[in-house]
Formats: structure tokens, sequence, C-alpha cells
């Protein structure tokens, strides 16, 4: 933040007042913007974003608590320091000031050296707090790009004849899908969703990667495959964490669907020929316990038939408590009307057509399509 560049907008209906702060700052070779009350200082503060307000309490039209309430909710100014001026003294009008967000108040009759210094410090720290705010952003790219790299796309193995939509809740998500090729006509799909929302959640998927890669094997049978995951995951996670997930095995030559469920929503299968309908089965979620047991079931299949693996950001919403259970049907008709369009297009689809509702979803959502 260069001092030549740095953007003052000063609120005060008193024009004396008002032009002996222009001066003392336009002097320190601020660039000063002025308001004689709160409408049009507001609007100042979104169009210019200056780098500091300093707000008079007592305006006619609007006062300097109503002015700094309106700045705080609209997301364009909420994020820029307010020092209030304030020709009052008394301890309940500071305190409802700084309730309200400001970062110091200013006492008329104002000393100038004072202010300048008030302002030299918290200019300072708002240039220190940005700082720290992109260095966090920085980081978390970091982490998203990392995470985004471990995930396969149809690009990397389309003889895997899948599509995907992942849409992580923050920076990086606790959702997690993978797909791998285990032989040359078997391959192996799973989707999984960590506990919590912390970027904490987002480490995991490392590890379920690499135990996918070394249990995924054609002498582990498919519920082998899990147990020996969760097996693992008892040892490293902690604090609680565990994770639902639904592991499927497609035979291609065999015409053999595998469908494991660790405590996972159920799978959508679309056949070509029939009826959608939903695989549930029940099954104990992994890293929690020693001890489970999973539910595991084979589906014969012919090419056409589809399934559908996803997690609850798609049908949960709970802000409207409206939990998984309510859309499932919703969603199997959703996919049952996809059937005509390619394996893409109806992925894509169905994940437009179940968050159409919804301006941003509360949770990691992943949808995967299998094609068989």
């Amino acid at each position: 933040m260069n001092q030549d560049n740095v953007k003052i907008l000063v609120v005060d209906d008193d024009p004396v007042s008002l032009k002996m702060l222009e001066k003392s700052l336009c002097n320190e070779g601020y660039q000063v913007l002025t308001a004689t009350d709160g409408p049009p200082a507001r609007k100042l503060a979104s169009q210019e974003h200056p780098d500091l307000i300093i707000l008079d309490i007592m305006m006619p039209e609007e006062d300097g608590f109503q002015v700094m309430d309106r700045l705080k909710k609209n997301s364009d100014t909420a994020g820029i320091p307010v020092i209030f001026l304030t020709g009052r003294d008394e301890l309940d009008t500071k305190l409802k000031g700084f309730d309200l967000g400001a970062v110091d108040y200013i006492t008329k009759p104002f000393y100038g050296q004072e202010m300048l210094a008030r302002v030299r410090l918290h200019l300072k720290l708002s240039m220190a707090t940005n700082s720290l705010v992109a260095s966090q952003a920085a980081k978390l790219k970091q982490i998203q790009d990392a995470q985004h790299a471990m995930l396969v796309s149809p690009r990397d193995l389309p003889d895997a004849q899948f599509a995907v939509k992942y849409l992580p809740f923050l920076e990086a998500g606790g959702d997690f899908y993978d797909v791998l090729s285990i032989s040359d006509s078997i391959f192996g799909y799973f989707v999984a969703d960590v506990s919590g929302h912390d970027l904490a959640t987002s480490y995991i998927t490392a590890a379920v990667k690499g135990l996918l890669r070394q249990n995924c094997t054609p002498f582990y049978k498919p519920v082998e495959t899990v147990e020996m995951m969760n097996n693992v995951l008892v040892e490293i996670l902690t604090d609680g964490k565990y994770l639902t997930g639904c592991y499927c095995r497609l035979n291609r030559k065999a015409g053999v669907m595998t469908v494991v469920n660790a405590g996972h929503l159920p799978v959508v299968h679309v056949p070509a020929a029939g009826s959608a309908a939903l695989i549930e089965m029940d099954g104990d979620v992994l890293g929690a316990f020693q001890n489970v047991a999973y539910g595991s079931q084979d589906i014969r299949v012919q090419p056409g038939d589809r399934f559908y693996l996803y997690t609850d950001g798609l049908v949960e919403r709970p802000g409207e408590k409206r939990v998984w259970s309510q859309a499932l049907s919703r969603l199997t008709e959703t996919a049952a009307t996809m059937k005509d369009r390619s394996i893409e297009e109806a992925t894509q689809g169905l994940f437009d057509t179940m968050l159409a509702d919804t301006p941003r979803p509360e949770d990691d959502v992943v949808v995967l399509g299998i094609q068989v």
C-alpha cells in the first residue's frame, strides 16, 4: 500500500471540521474523499473502496451509527476500517461504536497529530490484515490445486466411461472420489464423505487415495478392499474423524457391478431396460470401529446401464431442515429422465437439477456417473 495511493473517506456535516480533516490528511499525502451525510458517503465507499473511513456520529439524515450499520451489512464495504469522530465522551457512545465494528474513535475537538497517529496505526493494521488474508488465500489455493491434482478426470481414464461433477464447500473439500483401473476390463469407483467441514478433512483424501491404490486388486473381493481400508483408517484417524463411502467395482467382461456400502447414501441404478431404482443396504462407516460389517451386492448389468454415486451435499439442505431421504425419489426420477443423454450430459443435468433451488450448496458435492 503506497501512501500516495491510500484513499481515506471523511464523512462530517460540519464544513469546518471536514475542511480541517481534509487539509491535514492531504498534507500527509493521502487521497481524501469527502461526504457530508450518510447516503452519499455509503455510495462513495461502495464505488471507491477507500482504505479507511473517518465517520462523524452526529449527522442530520443518517447518524454515524446508522451509516456504520449499513456499511457493515454491505459486502462491498464491510471490510473497510472505520474511525468514529464524536463530540461526545460518554462511555456508552464509544461502546456502541465498537459494537458496530469501529476500530477506533477521535473526540472533537481533535488534535491534528493525534488524529494522524491513529490514522497511520489503523492503516498499518489494515495492511497487515490484508497481507495475512492474501497469504492464507494463497496457501489455501495451493491446497486446493494439490487436491484437484489428485482427482482423476474422465480424460485420464477413458475406458472407465465415467463423468463427474465436484464442488467443494471450502477451498479444499472433505468429499472425495476416485476411479481406477484394476485390470483391462475391471474398474473401481469410489465416493467418500469425510466428517466435518474444516480444512483438516481435505488432508485425509490423500491417505484414502493411497489406500485405494493399495487395496483395489483383482484378488481382493470388493468388500475385503473396504475392510482393509477401514483397518488402516482406524489407526490413523483422530479427533472423532470418520468417513462414509461407497465402493463400486465393475467387471465389464463378466457383466457384474458389485456395490459396497460403508454408511453412505444409496446408489442410483438406471438400467438400459427397466425402471430406475435405489440400491440400498446397511453398512458401518470407515475409520470409526475395528469390528465392522459392510453391505455388499452383486448386480448383473448390460451395456447402457448407469450408476450414480454422490455425496449428501447434492440432496441435503441443513438450513432448510431438509434431510437427504426426502430428496431421494426426486433424485431417482431425475436420473431416469436423463437416460437418453450422454453420461457427461446426464451427470451435469443431475447436478444442475438437484441444486437448482439453492444459490450455494451448504456442503461439498460430488456426483459420479458410471456408464456400463
